[in-house]
């Protein structure tokens, strides 16, 4: 009888036992629910936070990325990775640049070797730069390469100054010639070269005329491609300037023995200077700026300089800095020719 009651009476704390147990587990449930949950997993809030990306929901996007956590010791840490350089991105796009700059770092004290997160991290630091500082970190990069190539601009320009108001003069004489059939020719050269883009002039003499049998460098097809152009509109001036000196100045020259050539060199042509200064200065400092079209057939000048360091960096100021060279090159050009105009007394009051 006694070992019964004993039996029972241990079956009996048995089963206080598990119940106190069971009920144990079940408060430590109620009151400490996180200690149950498993630990969030990379992949899947990546993709959720890619969904979130693709409704166009930034912020949300943003919170899920910094959610996944970094790779413990011997774990792959793509997850890692991938939703720190996104969120990365969507900051810098943002131009919240710390905190780009902050997502990369966390990157790099797993991944020291991620050259993702280094360039990634560089643009950021960069970006943070303020922006005049930045315009003379970059003018103190490029500048030199940029003042190399300004100097094939200047060649360029002082060349064409030579030739074409030379071959414009003859041109110009030719046109105003008794000669009908001369006189045409020299037109329709004018209205071909007048009347065409230079950009598509010089794209057929460095493209066009190697089919031909002709092939041209590049720098001997820009001057012969701005020579041709310049010379045209020069002539058409020339000869408004000719044009415009009383004819009894001929007959007077003729009156007194000189041919028609000799009047024209010694009497008519020198008379057309001061008339000549204003428009073909204008002309030349169009010339200035004309010379970057010259870029499009591998010509290495300014525009030229200036476009292959932008399309390597995506760096604007680059092309800021081109323009305040072409700007400072214009403004001696115009200078110059007001000196020369004051010199001649064009505006003098008569």
């Amino acid at each position: 009888m006694v070992r019964r009651r004993y039996h029972q009476l241990e079956i009996t704390g048995v089963r206080l036992g598990v119940c106190a147990c069971t009920l144990s587990l079940l408060v430590l449930f109620l009151l400490c629910p996180w200690s149950l949950e498993a630990e969030p997993d990379g992949y899947d809030l990546l993709l959720k936070a890619t969904q979130a990306l693709r409704e166009g929901d930034l912020d949300r996007a943003l919170h899920l990325y910094q959610q996944v956590p970094p790779p413990q010791e011997g774990q792959e840490g793509g997850a890692f990775v991938r939703s720190r350089m996104e969120a990365a991105r969507i900051f810098f796009s943002r131009q919240e640049f710390e905190s780009s700059a902050s997502m990369c770092r966390e990157v790099l004290e797993v991944f020291p070797d991620n050259l993702e997160a280094k360039n990634l991290l560089r643009q950021a630091e960069v970006s943070q730069i303020p922006q005049w500082l930045r315009f003379l970190k970059d003018m103190k990069t490029y500048l030199p390469t940029l003042l190399k190539a300004s100097g094939m601009t200047l060649i360029l320009v002082l060349i064409t100054m030579i030739v074409s108001p030379t071959a414009g003069l003859f041109i110009a004489l030719g046109r105003i010639s008794r000669m009908k059939m001369l006189s045409a020719i020299f037109w329709f050269y004018i209205w071909i070269f007048r009347g065409t883009p230079l950009l598509l002039q010089l794209f057929f003499i460095y493209y066009g005329l190697p089919q031909l049998g002709l092939t041209l460098s590049p720098f001997t097809a820009a001057i012969l491609g701005l020579g041709l152009n310049y010379s045209a509109y020069l002539a058409e001036i020339i000869r408004g300037a000719i044009e415009s000196i009383d004819a009894g100045q001929m007959e007077a020259a003729k009156a007194i023995g000189m041919s028609y050539w000799q009047a024209m060199r010694r009497i008519i042509v020198p008379q057309t200077y001061k008339r000549l200064v204003p428009p073909v200065g204008n002309e030349f400092i169009a010339l200035i700026k004309d010379t970057a079209l010259v870029s499009t057939i591998a010509m290495v000048e300014l525009m030229r300089a200036a476009d292959q360091i932008f399309n390597a960096t995506f760096n604007i100021f680059v092309l800021m800095q081109a323009a305040i060279i072409y700007l400072v090159l214009t403004s001696i050009f115009t200078v110059t020719f007001r000196k020369i105009e004051d010199r001649l007394g064009v505006y003098e009051n008569r």
